[in-house]
C-alpha cells in the first residue's frame, strides 16, 4: 500500500515521543526512518522501527544519551556514543568529520559504544550535501561466516562510499554479505526467491531461499574470499580506530547488537574539474553494450528515482508491518 511521506513520519514522531525522546530527537530520527522508506531502503525504515522500540524498551538504546568527546589529534577524534540512538550519533560524528576536512582537507571521526545506524547510506548522502567525498563503516554482531567456516564469527559490516555530483550523488552502500539481512527478511516475507544465491543451507548447497538462509546463518560474503577477508579487516578498523568492542565482543556480550563501533572519513575535494570527471567515468561506463532488459546504473542513480516517484505517488510499505507500527 502508499502511505503519504508527511503521515509515515508523524506515526514514527508520535511513538518516540511516547518513549521518552525529546522533540527535536524523536523528529529527527522519524525523518530518517521515513526516509529510507522514501527512498526504497524500507528494510531501515518502517519495516525495522518496531525492532528499534524494542531496543529502547529494553534499555540496549538510551535517547537521553549523548556522544562525549574521548581524544582528539589533529584531523582525527575518537567519541563515545554512550548507547543513545545509532542515527543521531552518526549523524553527528559526520557533521564532526565534515568540520574536520573543512579545517584539514580530511576528517575521520571514529565512535565506539552506538548503536545501529540503521542506513549507512543516510551519512554518505549528508557529507556529500556538504560537498565532501564520504567513506563510513560500521562492525556487527557475528552474522556471517568467515570463507570456509560454517558458523558466524565475521559481521556484515556495512561500507558506504558517497561522492558529491549534481542532480544527485553517487552513493554505495552495501552490506559485506550478498545480501542485508533486512533484504533477506523482506524477501522471506514475501515468499520469494532472491535473484542470485545468498547463501548455504544444511547440506553445504547455495540456495536462493531467503528463510533457509537466515535459518542456516549462512550468509554468502560478496567476492567469496575476498568479501570474508574485506568484513575483517572492517571490523579490525572500527575497533583499532575508536577503542570500541570488536564483531567478536559485541556478539559475546549476550546483548543483541549492541554497543558496535563505527568510522566516518570526509574527505574535502579541491578539484576545478570533479564534475566532469565523474560525468565522463559514468558516460564510459553506460556504453557497454547491455544484457536484455538492463540498464546500467551508477550507485544511488536508482534512489533517486524511488524518491521522486515516493514523494509523488507515497511511499510504498507492507500493509502489515504499518499496522502494526500504527498500535504501538
Amino acid at each position: 500500500m502508499k502511505v503519504h511521506y508527511d503521515q509515515l513520519k508523524d506515526e514514527f514522531t508520535r511513538i518516540l515521543l511516547s518513549l521518552g525522546f525529546t522533540e527535536l530527537k524523536a523528529e529527527e530520527c522519524a525523518k530518517i526512518f521515513a526516509d529510507n522508506s522514501r527512498d526504497g531502503v524500507a528494510s531501515h525504515g518502517l519495516n525495522r522501527f518496531p525492532v528499534f522500540v524494542q531496543y529502547v524498551k529494553e534499555g540496549l538504546l538510551i535517547p537521553s544519551a549523548e556522544p562525549a568527546l574521548v581524544t582528539a589529534f589533529g584531523a582525527i577524534e575518537q567519541w563515545d556514543g554512550n548507547l543513545g540512538p545509532g542515527m543521531l550519533n552518526a549523524q553527528f560524528c559526520t557533521d564532526r568529520a565534515i568540520a574536520l576536512a573543512d579545517a584539514n582537507g580530511i576528517g575521520c571521526v571514529a565512535l565506539k559504544n552506538t548503536n545501529h545506524w540503521m542506513r549507512g547510506g543516510t551519512y554518505g548522502l549528508q557529507a556529500a550535501e556538504a560537498g565532501c567525498i564520504s567513506i563510513c563503516f560500521t562492525n556487527t554482531t557475528a552474522n556471517l561466516p568467515p570463507w570456509g567456516g560454517t558458523e558466524p564469527r565475521l559481521g556484515n559490516n556495512p561500507l558506504v562510499v558517497a561522492l558529491p555530483k549534481q542532480g544527485g550523488p553517487v552513493l554505495l552502500d552495501m552490506a559485506i554479505s550478498q545480501y542485508s539481512f533486512g533484504k533477506l527478511g523482506q524477501y522471506k516475507a514475501e515468499g520469494k526467491p532472491l535473484p542470485l544465491p545468498g547463501g548455504y543451507d544444511n547440506e553445504d548447497n547455495l540456495t536462493t531461499d531467503a528463510a533457509t538462509i537466515m535459518a542456516t546463518k549462512r550468509a554468502l560474503p560478496i567476492g567469496f574470499w575476498k568479501g570474508s577477508g574485506l568484513s575483517l579487516v572492517l571490523d579490525m578498523l572500527a575497533a583499532l580506530l575508536s577503542g570500541g568492542n570488536s564483531t567478536a565482543a559485541i556478539s559475546k556480550n549476550g546483548k543483541k547488537e549492541s554497543a558496535v563501533s563505527q568510522v566516518f572519513i570526509c574527505v574535502k575535494p579541491n578539484g576545478s574539474n570533479n564534475e566532469e570527471l565523474i560525468k565522463q567515468i559514468i558516460d564510459y561506463t553506460k556504453t557497454s553494450a547491455t544484457i536484455t532488459n538492463k540498464e546500467i546504473l551508477y550507485p544511488g542513480e536508482n534512489m533517486m528515482r524511488t524518491r521522486e516517484k515516493s514523494l509523488r505517488e507515497g511511499v510504498t510499505v507492507d500493509e502489515k508491518i504499518w499496522e502494526e507500527v500504527k498500535k504501538l
